[in-house]
């Protein structure tokens, strides 16, 4: 199944990288955060992204391979007012 830009999606992280890390859906796909859209980039109250993580997130871009996504907040709130824009259009 693939995913499209300001979805909201549940992944678990599945690999960590010193530039992101690559996670699962429960449908199977799989997309990347990239360590800036990970909270722990932002505060030193978050925790680093560890294997196993679960964490509520958004797709920004649906044409990479794997789409990229991001775990912060701010994005998650755009990307909920762009699809009510979208809704009421």
């Amino acid at each position: 199944m693939a995913w499209n830009n300001e979805e909201e999606v549940d992944v678990v992280i599945t690999l960590v990288s010193r530039v992101g890390s690559q996670a699962c859906g429960a449908d199977g796909a799989t997309g990347f955060i990239d360590q800036v859209k990970h909270p722990s980039w932002w505060s030193s109250d978050a925790a680093s992204p560890q294997v196993g993580d679960r964490l509520h997130t958004v797709v920004l871009d649906d044409t990479r391979t794997p789409p990229r996504l991001s775990a912060l907040q701010s994005d998650i709130n755009i990307a909920r007012v762009l699809r009510e824009r979208e809704e009421s259009q």
